[in-house]
């Protein structure tokens, strides 16, 4: 179902295109959009055994494409180095394919978000965070994405450095 990578020397493996997931703080979801054209957004997230978790408000754009369909892909850019002289960029990137989800009992959605303030602000007590969850709780939705393919690959240039060290 999934097409295999064409250039399969620059291809990461499992666990590097999970640590990338996992030190990532933005990525960019593509779900089918109105009329079916591609709606893409940024997005911050985390990752966590085979699924990425999204926060969002109740309602819009891309709540309306994923009740529509929920097959989506995610790309997370880790590296992106210009390389002027070259014509060429140093990157690193991740896509992932798989199914959205709405969280809708409480209790997976709050363990959701604060795994989610977690990540972007660790030394925030968990006192704070549960204040500022509270004061946004009646517009926030939680989304959780199963995550069914999952591909990797960087710059050959990084692939040759890697060899060679």
């Amino acid at each position: 179902m999934f097409r295999n990578m064409r250039r399969s020397r620059q291809e990461l493996d499992q666990k590097a295109c999970e640590d990338i997931l996992n030190r990532g703080t933005s990525g960019v979801l593509a779900v089918l959009g109105d009329e079916d054209y591609p709606y893409a957004v940024p997005l911050s997230y985390y990752y966590e055994e085979g699924k990425v978790y999204f926060h969002c408000a109740k309602s819009g754009h891309k709540l309306d494409a994923i009740r529509k369909s929920p097959k989506a892909s995610f790309c997370v850019i880790e590296q992106d180095q210009v390389i002027p002289e070259r014509y060429t960029t140093h990157f690193r990137s991740v896509i992932v394919f798989g199914t959205v989800r709405i969280l809708e009992g409480d209790t997976e959605k709050r363990a959701a978000v604060e795994k989610l303030a977690d990540k972007y602000a660790p030394e925030a007590s968990s006192d704070y965070r549960d204040k500022y969850i509270e004061k946004e709780w009646a517009p926030l939705c939680m989304l959780e994405m199963t995550v069914k393919h999952m591909t990797g690959k960087e710059a050959i240039e990084l692939v040759k450095e890697r060899e060679n060290a």
